[in-house]
């Protein structure tokens, strides 16, 4: 008798000695990340049986558990790496807001001056100060659209070395998953089977550090080992083995650092939409919906306000006597081969149509049967089976390709406008070349009897210019007067005689259109020669600073300050939404880390209860083999 009490006194001593410990591990642990808290499992001995019942043997400890669980675990990750994904995102469009809301720095302001100084030269054409100023102003609008366009691709720099960081870290974080694998496969069988806690929840706090990178999914194996898989299911750790990411140039943007997996010597470029959630899947996302609609709209601004502002500049006359020049240097569209096109493959891209750009990027390939040009940000194309060419190009939005050399399965990526407020310039540095004035002069002969007038006419906006546009023209109506008139001069279609007369109609020769108004009468003369000595003229100046007021961007529905506004608008919309969503979903992981925390955290409180109550067990089994002695030593008193 003495010795089965001596034995449910000494399991009783055990279990009270590994609960003792058990909790104390988990106060020593109670602000170790990832630790969850630990409890010890017992179950009673197998009884002994007696003529009188079976009579109990005491207990014993079947395992050490973790309070885990797998549920609010697995919620946790997906809410973890969706709210990571919002701080990245919101950290990067944050920079945008602070550049495009900063009212001072901003391209609006700069914008104005620049038209103010237009006015100024219209109001002056003749004065030089007021044609340096505008050449000033040009430059400093030219100056900001630069530093606007510098700031976006130092960004664009920036996500690609956090891109870099971010494989860094996700591969070093998969070998040590990996290794893990490794270890507790040894220890656990080394133990039986017991679970290795400790090394588990370390496990666990590796996964939940790669789940702020990168969506990460996690499936358990019998070996006690995970399989962890990232993004759309593509595996990153296989039991102990591991596959590497590194981060690439993008085949289609070497601009641009994407994510290629490494697989049997071979590296193979991972769909960025299959990368979601963590603090990559952030940086992704921000570069493809934001910035790269944001420098792209803003090189749209830059190219149309340039090729708008040259093509009416072109229309007038400078100080010299010349038609006008360019006044901007326009940006060309970016053409990047794909990395696996053959070297001479090629296209020719133009813009057919400046105020239909949108601010997507495209795409051209060819399938060996179709060539097909797709607008990327909704996937809307446009096909042909002929090659275009330039009598038959392949149109959209504006964009125009005019030829190819190009193989099967080949395509080619176009931006074009992405550079455009980067390779904006001023071409004009003498003051004596900015075209204020009109090319030709219209005028009414002093012996006219009738109240006929003739307006100042303007060039037809269509370019190249008519060769013959300052050739003279003379307009005589006929004596007696019959409502007709004869012009007379040198340019296609004339003389032109016997032309019917109508009040306010449009007349256009040579490129020239203007108009005659009133009553005629027989024998009147109407002139039109060149504008020679036009210095204060200022009818294409004029022209010009209406541009400004002019709905030409986004098929005729937006100024240059409107589409201005409205990108910066988008960019304010987006971070204050990403901005909410952001704090809403952080407060939705701060519960449900308190969730875990009631079931998994160690409550300091509650352990040193028990620390008390285990305490208490063990004094009253040793208190049991007190007695069981005491016990033993009165039967040898007996014998």
């Amino acid at each position: 008798m003495g010795n089965s009490i001596l034995d449910i006194g000494i399991s009783g001593l055990l279990t009270a000695q590994s609960q003792l410990q058990t909790t104390s591990h988990n106060i020593s642990n109670a602000d170790t990340p990832g630790y969850k808290r630990q409890q010890v499992i017992l179950n009673t001995n197998i009884p002994q049986s007696s003529g009188a019942g079976f009579v109990g043997r005491g207990v014993h400890s079947t395992t050490v558990q973790r309070i885990y669980s797998q549920f609010l675990v697995s919620q946790s990750l997906q809410v973890q790496t969706q709210s990571q994904s919002l701080d990245s995102n919101f950290a990067q469009i944050k920079q945008l807001d602070n550049m495009f809301a900063e009212a001072t720095s901003g391209l609006s302001p700069t914008l104005q001056k620049f038209f103010t100084a237009i006015q100024d030269v219209a109001t002056n054409p003749s004065v030089i100060p007021s044609r340096q100023a505008m050449l000033s102003n040009a430059e400093a609008l030219v100056s900001r659209f630069h530093s606007m366009d510098q700031r976006v691709s130092q960004i664009r720099g920036g996500v690609n070395s956090q891109i870099t960081s971010s494989v860094t870290e996700i591969n070093s974080l998969a070998d040590q998953v990996a290794e893990m694998n490794h270890q507790i496969l040894l220890a656990e069988g080394a133990a039986g089977g017991q679970p290795a806690n400790d090394m588990l929840d370390q496990r666990d706090e590796l996964v939940n550090q790669l789940s702020k990178l990168i969506n990460t999914d996690t499936v358990r194996q019998n070996d006690g080992s995970i399989n962890v898989y990232i993004g759309n299911g593509q595996a990153l750790v296989v039991g102990s083995q591991t596959l590497s990411l590194q981060a690439i140039p993008s085949p289609d943007n070497p601009e641009n650092l994407t994510i290629g997996l490494m697989s049997g010597g071979n590296t193979v470029q991972l769909p960025e939409s299959q990368i979601t959630g963590g603090a990559l899947g952030g940086l992704l996302s921000f570069r493809s919906v934001t910035l790269d609609n944001t420098q792209n709209a803003l090189g749209r601004i830059a190219i149309t306000l340039a090729q708008t502002f040259n093509e009416q500049h072109q229309l007038g006359l400078d100080l010299n006597g010349d038609m006008g020049k360019d006044f901007f240097t326009v940006s060309q569209p970016k053409v990047v081969s794909a990395s696996t096109n053959d070297a001479s493959s090629n296209i020719t891209v133009g813009i057919s149509d400046f105020s239909a750009l949108t601010t997507s990027d495209y795409q051209f390939s060819y399938d060996g049967a179709n060539y097909t040009l797709t607008r990327l940000s909704d996937n809307s194309s446009v096909s042909t089976l002929v090659a275009p060419s330039g009598a038959t190009p392949l149109l959209l939005d504006g964009v125009s390709v005019t030829g190819t050399t190009i193989l099967p399965n080949e395509r080619f990526l176009i931006q074009p406008t992405i550079d455009g407020a980067k390779n904006i310039a001023v071409n004009i540095t003498d003051t004596t070349e900015i075209a204020a004035a009109g090319p030709n002069r219209t005028s009414a002969a002093l012996s006219n009897t009738g109240t006929g007038t003739i307006s100042a006419g303007a060039v037809n906006s269509s370019l190249p210019l008519d060769p013959n546009l300052q050739q003279p023209l003379t307009i005589t109506f006929h004596t007696p007067y019959d409502g007709q008139y004869d012009v007379t001069g040198t340019g296609t279609g004339l003389p032109a005689t016997n032309q019917v007369y109508a009040a306010g109609t449009d007349i256009s020769f040579n490129g020239y259109t203007f108009q005659i108004d009133g009553k005629p009468a027989a024998g009147d003369i109407f002139t039109v020669t060149p504008n020679n000595s036009g210095s204060a003229d200022n009818r294409n100046m004029l022209s010009l600073g209406i541009l400004q007021t002019t709905n030409i961007l986004e098929n005729g529905s937006a100024t240059f300050q409107s589409a201005y506004g409205q990108l910066v608008s988008q960019i304010g919309n987006k971070t204050r939404e990403l901005e909410v969503t952001s704090k809403a979903q952080a407060n939705l992981l701060a519960q449900t880390e308190k969730s875990m925390q009631s079931i998994s955290g160690v409550n300091l409180d509650e352990e040193a209860a028990n620390l008390m109550r285990y305490q208490q067990a063990f004094q009253a089994s040793s208190k049991v083999i007190e007695i069981s002695n005491s016990l033993f030593d009165s039967i040898l008193r007996i014998g």
